[in-house]
């Protein structure tokens, strides 16, 4: 821990630092540093909070709370203190030390601490990173879609001294709120009257910014908080709204992301709002990439909050409309089916835009990507919308099979989740599953062998759509032959034991839809599918995993119980897989819920299975075992029906709430 502290007191030589800020904050002492903080912030994470620990690290939480939380917390005001004169401090350091600053709110020791030199933090350090700077203004203008993605990127928000002043205001005022709130307020609105009473070449744009910033970072504790809560819209209304017209770009910006947060509150007057959704619909239209950015992201709170957009709509152009038109439908519903055909086939000619765009440069940091998935995630929406209009998706389907060919291959790893969700709804929600759309069966079948193991479960609903609602095609068909097509995936995936109990889990779920829908048509595929099930069965840690693959045993016995019993007996597993059966049926926590088959489906497989066993001929059935069935049913069935009223008694209560 000396070394630690040691290292965090030493002062970091001017002499060999390189002047180019990407070495710079790469040289070794900054390493150093950097590493030293995020350790200790590590440590104090885990062990700052006695009620948190474990008994066997008491004794080192004790110790490491008296003798150097408060120590590394003094070190770190003072390497803060370096960026309050304006000094050098990588911006990943400067992010793990305000973190640090932001855990130690809630600890009453630490904060004892911070206290008297929390109005320099506060004012003089922490708010400045939150303003706007000349790193920005030089990214606006050289790198427009660079500054788009470092905000919105998450993974920038780890290295952001901005993000983290947010975050360090936030839990101030949240968990110190009586003594802080007030007091930020009024240094926010200092500055707002030095802005309004400033010259035009005079304004401190940059402040106005940051107290725009910070004003829509509080959003959650003003909206909740008197004297406040009462005074927001004139606050938007002085202080926000007039910014849409601000010679300065970032400041357009910022108001169009201030309205968004502030889109839901009650405006007295409806003119108020009207005026914030035309300016935000303005911005679509802005020169400045980030300012139309801003707007789209505000544009979707506000369509959440009114169904002004569709007055709109014709102002809008349709790629501004990527973002938004998701919300749009998802708000309206069935409302939109005069025009689905129309916004699928403007969505996919976007998506093929933005895929196009991303192709022809390599290097360019997709905002397009970006806009690809919202295009997909967009045309989701609109099929769920309309999900009780099935003739829709005989029409749009034409124009969107091609994107479903194209990435449902490796050219669409980066949407392919978006895509199974396309192909999920075109084959659940159609009148009938076209020739067409079972041409996309070999290509998920082929993803799921090569690349896609992770997309299994999302596999799993169009697969399970084909087999139940295609039924016929599905055991008919030989070119390709989909159940042989089946059987190579699932008995692939069951007996490769490199894949954890996890990865598999769809795979018994789909032996099951193919016992439930063919009955009587697979006979030939029972034993198969019986014997890599007990296979996996025998090596299988999981209970819930366990679960499934009984529940395939289950489904065989009630699709054909005399031929399944054969195969168990065959296989001299029969008693074994019995009492594993029961076993786990029998399972109780203390408070007499059971451990296993916990969802209702799970209760009606086990129980149509043991009630098929009931139907056996005496001399398949002895005494003994008839018993046992017959009690593992009765109490299955009770189970089941508790389980039924509960929920009706919560939907009830729901409802009268």
């Amino acid at each position: 821990m000396m070394l630690f502290l040691n290292v965090l007191e030493r002062p970091v030589p001017q002499e060999g630092q390189p002047l180019d800020p990407e070495l710079r904050k790469s040289w070794g002492w900054w390493k150093v540093k950097k590493w030293t903080v995020h350790i200790l912030n590590r440590l104090f994470t885990r062990f700052g909070d006695l009620k948190l620990r474990n008994p066997e690290n008491r004794a080192f939480a004790q110790m490491f709370q008296k003798n150097y939380a408060g120590k590394v917390l003094e070190c770190h005001l003072n390497l803060l203190g370096v960026v309050r004169v304006g000094g050098y401090l990588p911006d990943r350091v400067t992010n793990l030390v305000l973190q640090y600053l932001s855990s130690s709110i809630s600890k009453n020791s630490m904060y004892t601490l911070l206290q008297p030199q929390l109005d320099v933090l506060l004012f003089e350090i922490v708010f400045p990173l939150m303003c706007f700077n000349d790193n920005d203004q030089k990214l606006w203008e050289e790198d427009p879609h660079e500054y788009v993605r470092k905000g919105y990127d998450i993974i920038e928000d780890l290295y952001s001294p901005r993000t983290a002043s947010m975050d360090f205001v936030s839990e101030l005022v949240r968990k110190r709120g009586k003594e802080n709130l007030q007091k930020f307020i009024q240094f926010i609105v200092e500055i707002f009257k030095r802005y309004d009473s400033a010259p035009v070449e005079y304004k401190p744009y940059r402040q106005k910014d940051g107290a725009l910033l910070a004003v829509g970072a509080l959003c959650d504790k003003l909206k909740q908080t008197e004297p406040y809560k009462s005074e927001l819209e004139h606050m938007l209304m002085q202080h926000v709204f007039p910014e849409f017209r601000s010679p300065v770009g970032h400041l357009r910006a910022k108001a169009a992301w201030v309205a968004g947060q502030y889109a839901h509150i009650n405006f007295s007057d409806q003119n108020n709002f009207r005026q914030a959704l035309h300016s935000i619909v303005s911005g679509l239209r802005d020169a400045e990439l980030p300012v139309r950015v801003d707007s789209v992201f505000a544009l979707r709170s506000f369509v959440e909050a009114c169904r002004e957009i569709f007055k709109l709509m014709n102002e809008v152009e349709n790629e501004d409309l990527v973002f938004t038109l998701e919300t749009i439908v998802d708000k309206f519903g069935e409302e939109m089916a005069p025009y689905a055909l129309g916004l699928c086939q403007n969505l996919a000619a976007a998506f093929w835009r933005c895929m196009n765009t991303a192709e022809a440069d390599d290097e360019a940091d997709d905002p397009g990507a970006l806009a690809a998935v919202g295009c997909l995630r967009a045309i989701s929406t609109i099929l769920e919308s309309v999900s009780r209009l099935p003739h829709l998706f005989v029409q749009v389907e034409p124009t969107l099979l091609p994107i479903m060919r194209r990435m449902l291959t490796t050219d669409g790893q980066e949407v392919f989740e978006e895509v199974l969700e396309i192909v999920s709804y075109m084959t659940f929600f159609s009148p009938t599953i076209s020739l067409d759309m079972w041409s996309l069966w070999p290509l998920m079948i082929e993803a799921l062998a090569d690349w896609a193991i992770d997309f299994f479960p999302n596999i799993l609903v169009p697969l399970d759509n084909y087999i139940s609602r295609g039924t016929a095609h599905f055991l008919n068909c030989k070119e390709p032959d989909y159940q042989q097509s089946l059987w190579n995936m699932i008995s692939s995936i069951m007996t490769d034991k490199n894949l954890e109990d996890n990865d598999i889990e769809p795979a018994p779920k789909l032996i099951e839809v193919l016992f439930q829908n063919c009955g009587g048509q697979v006979d030939h595929w029972v034993e198969p599918y019986l014997r890599i099930t007990l296979d996996r069965l025998r090596r299988t840690e999981k209970s819930r995993l366990k679960c499934l693959l009984v529940q395939v045993i289950a489904n065989a016995v009630y699709y054909n119980a005399v031929l399944t019993l054969s195969i168990l007996n065959k296989f001299c597993v029969t008693l074994e897989v019995f009492n594993l059966w029961f076993q786990l049926l029998q399972q109780v926590r203390r408070s007499g819920r059971r451990v296993n088959f916990k969802r209702e489906h799970a209760k009606k497989v086990c129980c149509l299975g043991l009630t098929s066993l009931l139907a056996l001929p005496g001399e398949q059935l002895d005494g003994e075992a008839l018993g046992r069935v017959f009690r593992a049913t009765l109490d299955l069935l009770v189970a089941y029906k508790d389980q039924v009223a509960d929920i009706e008694v919560q939907l009830t209560l729901f409802s009268i709430g």
